[in-house]
């Protein structure tokens, strides 16, 4: 930085760095922003729907992820582009609003931008572009209320709501299991809603995986599953009527809170220090005796004296245990949290029907099941699987699955997939860009254009001609005035996505719609990018 003066004497400051910084302005900043988003989308476009593929991708240590969930890829990709972020970003919010539907929303955007580029080249300005896709989001959105269909079910009679698991899943590595994991997911859903209220606790349901076994062999478990073991060998591995004492105290003597020293100068005194240290062990496990519980967990760790102690007692004990998992074991047995031992009281138990110790396989892998919980309100899915990959990635579909059914729970309106609902809310849009006067039908028509993209990626995806598809399916739609025909990806022979049971959540749909045209909004906005230049 230098201080110069100009002729009349006036001073000025020269940043020296200025010159080095490279700017992007007007249309071709737009373009660039443009590009970069649709890329983005692009690379997702084919993972959409069940016949898409699936993205391997490689972290820099190594790390493998194979998934076709367009949350996780973003996540992964590492994109350094600022407006590419922004897609990152959407997907994430749609995952964490709805947990499904995170490819679909980016294919949109990516769509929607596409034609908003085909729009700025015929000389449109980008903000009446925006405010056209705004019009025209609300007219597809009012459509959506018009032919969504409600459904009707219970906790005994939950058949509807697998179906609409099933759809999730469809796109998923679990289609060999579908009908099971479906099943698997309906039924924690159930086992934790509170019906009252229309709410769900996802919190409650936990998810824990173990390398091998085959996918057919994940199960749903009425209670809690511990990756840990009983702390002793010689100690009882299957424990009937259980009564649970969940310590959050450490098994160990007192410690003086300020520096010390003991100064031990006879065989008398050491003998003393040590059956001092003892007592303090014996009276622990004795009060635990004595409140009446048979098994004891620990959230620290305890040395072999007390774990001997323990087992010599006859109590079996688990050490080591996360502070998660003490919450959910407190809500499944109904147990309370005993922060210090003189607290313990027979009512601060808890009970299960049944703990035991689980191996597997020829490795010493082996897991804690409490089943048949007091309070069955916390429930855990064991997935096994042939490896780690596998593993984690049948894990985030059933997370789909959970939050799909958890929005059933909460709103019970449904549209039909396949691309149905996208070709009717693009037909109902350009009926009503018809309708009005100005530019803003040209950005409404653009809107239509952008929503048939969806149809035309799931049919290309299955080995379908997609052009074809979807001019049959518009056909199809405007004669017969069917809203729930779409593309016939499992090639069925119908095309009647109510008929196959392709089913997705109102709600889901719309903020797929609502959260693509806010990102396109906000993306059509930016016309000037100041960024500086990478070194020499």
């Amino acid at each position: 930085m230098s201080l110069v003066f100009d002729e009349f004497g006036r001073p000025f400051i020269i940043i020296k760095d200025q010159g080095s910084k490279s700017r992007l302005k007007g249309l071709p900043a737009l373009k660039a922003n443009i590009m970069a988003a649709r890329s983005v989308a692009n690379t997702l476009k084919t993972s959409l729907g069940p016949k898409g593929m699936d993205k391997i991708l490689v972290s820099g240590d190594g790390e493998v992820c194979v998934s076709n969930d367009g949350a996780t890829i973003l996540e992964r990709m590492e994109v350094q582009h600022e407006i590419a972020k922004l897609l990152v970003e959407l997907s994430r919010s749609q995952d964490q609003e709805i947990g499904d539907g995170t490819t679909g929303v980016v294919v949109l955007a990516g769509a929607l931008l596409e034609q908003a580029e085909l729009l700025l080249d015929r000389g449109l300005h980008p903000r009446r572009v925006s405010d056209g896709f705004e019009r025209a989001c609300k007219v597809a959105c009012d459509n959506l209320d018009e032919i969504c269909d409600t459904i009707t079910f219970s906790k005994e009679d939950h058949a509807v709501l697998s179906k609409c698991a099933r759809t999730t899943l469809s796109s998923k590595i679990v289609t060999r299991c579908l009908d099971e994991m479906a099943e698997m997911a309906v039924n924690a859903i159930l086992a934790v809603a509170d019906f009252d209220r229309k709410d769900v606790n996802l919190d409650l349901i936990k998810l824990e995986g173990k390398v091998g076994g085959q996918m057919e062999d994940s199960r749903l478990v009425y209670g809690i599953v511990l990756d840990k073991d009983i702390s002793h060998p010689g100690m009882v591995k299957d424990i009937k009527d259980a009564k649970i004492c969940i310590l959050t105290c450490p098994f160990e003597p007192p410690k003086p809170k300020t520096k010390h020293s003991i100064a031990i100068d006879s065989v008398a005194k050491y003998e003393a220090l040590a059956a001092q240290e003892q007592q303090y062990f014996i009276d622990m496990v004795q009060k635990i005796k004595d409140c009446g519980a048979t098994l004891a967990i620990c959230q620290w760790g305890f040395d072999d004296e007390a774990n001997h102690l323990l087992m010599s007692n006859q109590l079996p004990a688990v050490r080591w245990v996360g502070g998660v998992e003490i919450e959910l074991l407190a809500i499944a047995c109904g147990a309370r949290i005993i922060p210090r031992f003189s607290e313990l009281s027979p009512e601060k138990l808890g009970t299960a029907g049944r703990v035991r110790e689980v191996s597997f396989g020829t490795t010493k892998d082996k897991m804690l099941f409490v089943e048949e919980c007091a309070n069955s309100k916390a429930v855990t899915i064991f997935v096994r699987g042939a490896n780690k990959m596998i593993i984690e990635e049948i894990k985030r579909s059933l997370h789909d699955a959970l939050c799909i059914v958890r929005n059933l729970v909460r709103d019970n309106r449904v549209v039909y997939g396949g691309g149905a609902s996208e070709v009717s809310c693009s037909l109902k849009v350009t009926e009503e860009a018809n309708k009005v006067v100005g530019i803003d039908q040209y950005a409404m028509r653009a809107f239509a254009d952008a929503l048939e993209t969806i149809p035309m990626a799931l049919a290309e995806n299955s080995g379908l001609p997609g052009i074809a598809a979807l001019g049959e399916i518009k056909r199809r739609q405007v004669e017969e005035k069917n809203p729930w025909l779409g593309i016939d990806c499992r090639q069925v022979g119908t095309c009647d996505m109510k008929e196959q049971n392709v089913l997705e959540t109102l709600h889901g749909k719309k903020q797929q719609m609502l959260l693509a045209t806010q990102v396109v909004k906000m993306i059509l906005k930016i016309d000037d990018v100041i960024s500086p230049s990478e070194y020499e």
